[in-house]
C-alpha cells in the first residue's frame, strides 16, 4: 500500500503514474485501488492519494521497487509527490 501526498496533480497523472502503473503490471503486480476518493472509517485519512497493489509475494513487491523500471519512474514521481509505502502481508482466501 502506498500513501502518497501529491503537490502536483496534472504532472503525477501525466508524467509519473503511467510509467509506475507499467511498471507494476511488467513486474507481476496488480493495482487493485488508486485513487483520491478516500472515505476515513477511524482516525486521519491519508493526504491525498492511497494506492493498493496485490503481489505473489512481499519479495516480488521488493524485487520491483529495485527494479531500473520503477526506479527510473520515482525519479519523475519525486518531483511532484511524497510517498510512503508498506507491504502487508495477506490472508489465505
Amino acid at each position: 500500500m502506498t500513501e502518497i501526498e501529491i503537490t502536483n496533480l496534472d504532472a503525477y497523472v501525466k508524467d509519473y503514474a503511467p510509467l509506475a502503473q507499467a511498471s507494476i503490471k511488467s513486474s507481476g503486480g496488480k493495482l487493485l485501488a488508486a485513487g483520491q476518493k478516500i472515505t476515513p472509517l477511524e482516525g486521519t485519512p491519508p493526504k491525498s492519494r492511497v494506492a493498493i497493489q496485490v503481489w505473489d509475494s512481499v519479495e516480488t513487491a521488493q524485487k520491483w521497487r529495485a527494479s531500473a523500471e520503477y526506479k527510473k519512474a520515482r525519479e519523475i514521481g519525486d518531483k511532484y509527490a511524497k510517498f510512503r509505502a508498506y507491504a502487508v502481508e495477506g490472508l489465505p482466501q
